[in-house]
């Protein structure tokens, strides 16, 4: 759960107008909008009583993306106040960040400040880095990071082109920007998966599932891939408005499974394949991806066409060390 710009004010209008020295930078919790009383019962408190994590929002930038006070300069102080809070998780994006991109040490930097100032609080806060893949952030994310967001935004399409999401692969990407479908996305990964391991990871971004622009089929892909690559799974449907479809997709048992594996191997693309129809054009990509668990193997087989598509392999082809696995469960289709 994500607290949003509207959760919180600043005792001051604002940080960069006024100027107010940074031992004053404090927050307050909206009393009014959230009906709770001022500490010791907060919203933390709620939340962590029904067993769930809170979670928190801000930009390594002079403001938000929502145009709201970011943390960029004043990282000590913010990391102390959500300890103070209880905060379970940061997301920590990338707008307005003063120019501080462009190549990796200064996005480095930028980062590692809210790093080592949420480490020096020595409360576990689980850091999600936001800052689209710029920069070749799996290179560096992950010796100071949980992990972090690999591409522009993803739109609520299964496949497809948009200007918006201009770059054909996220290695030297130089605009991330957003609409990006969830192939464009997958597509992304594939080079990416060898970057991510027990305790740092790929994110994906948030889940479409359920919001309409997909169809069942296509959510149930998406909801699998991003499972089985190890991203982090972030409803980004309404969980208080969802019919028994979306429910179903989402709380798949066999798929959160691997998704938890403890061996926390993301699957590796072994295969693309373009589909062509009847008249030789290409309409699509079929992909096997593949990946080792504690105990077995997964197989993923994704078709991007409206096509029907056959491929016919051995599980030694797409995933040679699964056959020296003695005692491993049987095959379990996912749907």
């Amino acid at each position: 759960m994500h607290l949003n710009a509207p959760l919180t004010n600043l005792i001051h209008p604002s940080p960069i107008q006024n100027g107010f020295p940074m031992a004053s930078r404090r927050f307050q919790v909206s009393t009014t909008r959230y009906n709770i009383t001022p500490r010791h019962l907060t919203v933390a408190d709620k939340i962590h009583a029904m067993g769930l994590k809170i979670g928190i929002y801000s930009s390594a930038g002079t403001m938000t993306c929502g145009r709201r006070f970011g943390s960029l300069g004043y990282e000590e102080i913010d990391a102390k106040t959500y300890k103070e809070w209880d905060i379970d998780y940061l997301k920590y994006d990338n707008c307005y960040n003063e120019g501080q991109a462009g190549y990796d040490l200064i996005s480095y930097d930028r980062y590692a400040k809210m790093s080592r100032a949420l480490s020096d609080t020595g409360r576990p806060i689980v850091y999600a880095m936001c800052n689209w893949g710029e920069d070749g952030t799996w290179n560096w994310a992950p010796t100071i990071a949980h992990s972090w967001r690999i591409s522009g935004d993803i739109t609520d399409v299964y496949d497809g082109f948009d200007d918006r999401c201009p770059c054909e692969s996220a290695i030297n990407c130089k605009l991330p920007g957003f609409h990006c479908s969830m192939m464009r996305i997958l597509d992304f990964a594939a080079p990416l998966v060898q970057k991510a391991g027990p305790g740092h990871w790929n994110d994906l971004d948030m889940l479409e599932v359920g919001n309409g622009g997909m169809t069942t089929a296509e959510y149930q892909t998406h909801f699998a891939m991003w499972a089985v690559i190890k991203s982090p799974l972030i409803l980004g449907n309404d969980p208080m408005n969802m019919d028994a479809v979306t429910k179903a997709i989402i709380t798949n048992k066999w798929l959160i499974d691997i998704n938890q594996d403890l061996q926390g191997e993301p699957v590796v693309r072994i295969r693309k394949t373009l589909v062509k129809n009847p008249h030789g054009e290409t309409v699509g990509v079929a992909q096997i991806w593949a990946g080792g668990l504690v105990q077995g193997a997964v197989v993923a087989i994704v078709n991007s066409s409206p096509d029907k598509y056959t491929t016919n392999y051995t599980l030694q082809d797409v995933y040679p060390s699964a056959v020296r696995c003695l005692h491993c469960p049987p095959f379990v289709p996912l749907y």
